[in-house]
């Protein structure tokens, strides 16, 4: 993926439902598959897989199309991952599937964060999970239709899609009490502003950035009563991974060195839980 374009790669990214019949080309198709084969890397050291399903192929019959619930319409792609459920799994998850979104969206193609809304069970079949794996989402991938249908605009209208928290309610200098200015943000302005526009489940934003001199600490606002937990798949939690991702390359496409480490700095954060560090100049 180009570095240089990665933080407007991140900034025209939206979620697609209703895709097109236009066939995705063998060359991109293939760029794809490759990017998805070497993106194993993930920064707590969670073991992720990824793979490209292609249901328009005849081995695919269409018995063997998991559903999407109505909520995906004309998609003949979809990834899927896997992921071995441990410590940060679901971070590690969120990272590497956000990835693989951003470089989706740089080929032109559409794309859309499935958690809940899908047939986990179909899915996993078709991956051949080993018992200790877990795959916590999935998104269709092809190119988007020329309008948006029914469920498509529900969902955008739950979801709050277009809308987002305010800068000040997201990102914090010195400790929860005091929002940090984008002034304070300094040359990291860019990527808590890529953090900001990454997509959550049911856009509920739950990061919330905390910067401590040359650290950014990152916490989990849960939603209280908010149904995202799959057993031990928890949405909110891949979501940080995502903000995890936005950060991270945004960062590096800046030519801005860090790096990720678990060093909790005990600051009264109230109900939230602490995730991660980002380490400047490491």
């Amino acid at each position: 993926m180009n570095s240089i374009s990665i933080i407007e790669t991140i900034n025209r990214r939206t979620s697609c439902r209703t895709y097109s019949d236009r066939p995705i080309e063998p060359e991109k198709a293939e760029a794809l598959k490759t990017f998805l084969k070497e993106n194993t890397a993930s920064p707590f050291g969670c073991e992720v897989r990824f793979e490209l399903l292609n249901f328009e192929t005849p081995g695919m019959s269409e018995t063997r199309t998991p559903g999407t619930y109505g909520v995906i319409k004309g998609a003949g792609h979809f990834i899927a991952g896997a992921v071995h459920q441990r410590w940060k799994s679901m971070e590690d998850f969120g990272y590497g599937m956000e990835k693989n979104i951003l470089k989706a969206t740089s080929l032109g193609l559409g794309t859309c964060w499935l958690g809940g809304t899908f047939n986990r069970s179909g899915f996993a079949e078709i991956m051949n999970l080993s018992g200790k794996e877990l795959l916590p989402a999935v998104s269709p991938i092809g190119y988007p239709g020329g309008s948006r249908s029914l469920i498509d605009h529900f969902f955008r209208f739950c979801a709050g899609s277009g809308r987002r928290l305010a800068w000040r309610d997201l990102f914090f200098d010195g400790d929860f009490k005091h929002p940090l200015s984008k002034e304070s943000a300094g040359l990291y302005e860019t990527p808590l502003a890529c953090v900001r526009v990454g997509p959550s489940a049911s856009n509920l934003q739950p990061w919330r950035i905390l910067k401590n001199n040359d650290r950014f600490h990152f916490y989990l606002r849960r939603t209280p009563r908010y149904k995202a937990t799959f057993g031990p798949i928890k949405l909110q939690n891949i979501d940080m991974g995502i903000a995890l991702c936005h950060f991270a390359l945004s960062s590096e496409a800046l030519g801005l060195n860090g790096r990720w480490q678990i060093y909790d700095p005990r600051i009264e954060a109230g109900d939230m839980e602490y995730i991660a560090s980002w380490i400047c100049g490491a």
